[in-house]
């Protein structure tokens, strides 16, 4: 531990051993106090948030993800794909909350056609000009390449022609082949994966890049997922952001009743001490990258306000509605936060709240209202 400390203080590039050893700690807050350190050198005490929406234009696939509980097949009961208007209809309901992004994956559908997708995204752009498109995860650039014929190349010149600002960081799932052949049913991999978003950097494109831990991978296949990430990043500097994402149960509230996720029986979601553990060491190993986020709709409200205290430096934004998550889960995450939501959540963590735009660049900077000294006398609302 003391070898660790003193490496991290020092600014020296840690190994895959250094990552192996520090979730082998059982000490969360020397750890804590590590990655808080390296948090604090690259950006202070604040806290990124933007004002976005998700939207998932079809929740139809081709793929059956071990974990996955949104993906139906085409015909079940609560199968559903989006029209173009539909889309617009839902992205403009936010229009009066100064909407800055918005973020879009969907199910590998098997018959929709191509050229809907970046339709979909002029679409966007001509009704909501001043609006970022963060959208589709490199797995699905592979299946348009597979329905369109054409090269990830082409593919991104025509979304980036069509509007798009950035590509989602989703499929990365955990990269290591003696995990990922059990969760994973689609075929990007890690070379795919990477050659995408190479690509997106290549052509200016800033994107974010995740993990999904706490099923049945061990600490060493996050430290290997991690180092990967570490090493694209020193080649292309093109990442925003890292990540992690926490694994979900299906708690079957879908309409059919049905669990879909195959590896429920045995897996038992990662607790927060481990989604902590989680959050300080991705900070701690990954030195080139910027931020790390705590995607607040995965780990409840609680743990996000403990994560900036654990390396963490954004918390997403209002999200408004994510099936991906609120398909699974049942511990009660809200579907919205608004502006003023994510201030007063970021305040009463003792941060200073910085709204930004999707590629990392500052909007504005909230001050503490001068009400915060006073509301702080009184225990506050703990969040679920």
């Amino acid at each position: 531990m003391r070898e660790l400390e003193e490496k991290v203080y020092a600014g020296e590039r840690l190994d895959r051993s250094d990552g192996e050893a520090l979730y082998a700690t059982d000490d969360l807050a020397w750890l804590g106090r590590l990655a808080h350190h390296v948090r604090t050198e690259k950006n202070g005490d604040r806290v990124m948030f933007n004002v976005n929406r998700h939207l998932n234009l079809t929740n139809v696939c081709s793929a059956s993800c071990a974990y996955c509980s949104f993906q139906r097949k085409p015909g079940e009961k609560d199968a559903y794909t989006m029209r173009v208007e539909e889309a617009v209809r839902k992205a403009k309901e936010m229009e009066d909350e100064q909407l800055t992004e918005l973020h879009i994956v969907n199910g590998l559908h098997p018959t929709l056609p191509w050229k809907y997708y970046p339709r979909v995204l002029r679409e966007l752009k001509a009704a909501l000009p001043n609006v970022s498109l963060k959208c589709f995860t490199a797995t699905e650039v592979q299946w348009f390449e597979k329905i369109s014929g054409l090269s990830a190349d082409e593919i991104l010149d025509e979304l980036i022609d069509a509007g798009l600002d950035s590509l989602t960081g989703g499929g990365a799932e955990i990269f290591d082949w003696e995990v990922r052949q059990h969760i994973v049913d689609h075929a990007c991999h890690w070379e795919d994966w990477s050659r995408i978003h190479r690509l997106a950097h290549q052509k200016g494109l800033k994107t974010p890049s995740t993990m999904l831990y706490g099923h049945i991978e061990e600490p060493r296949h996050r430290v290997d997922h991690v180092l990967r990430l570490r090493e694209l990043q020193d080649e292309t500097g093109g990442f925003a952001v890292f990540i992690p994402l926490r694994y979900q149960h299906d708690f079957v509230d879908s309409a059919d009743g049905k669990i879909r996720n195959r590896i429920q029986a045995q897996t038992t979601m990662a607790s927060p001490a481990e989604s902590l553990k989680t959050f300080a060491v991705s900070r701690l190993m990954l030195d080139n990258f910027d931020h790390v986020k705590c995607f607040w709709v995965m780990h409840g409200l609680s743990l996000a306000q403990l994560s900036l205290n654990f390396g963490a430096d954004d918390l997403d934004g209002s999200v408004v509605e994510y099936k991906i998550t609120h398909d699974a889960d049942s511990y009660g995450t809200p579907h919205t936060m608004h502006r003023d939501d994510l201030l007063n959540l970021i305040w009463d963590a003792g941060f200073t709240p910085v709204e930004r735009n999707t590629r990392y660049q500052v909007v504005r900077e909230y001050d503490a209202p001068t009400s915060m000294a006073e509301r702080r006398r009184e225990p506050q609302q703990v969040w679920a």
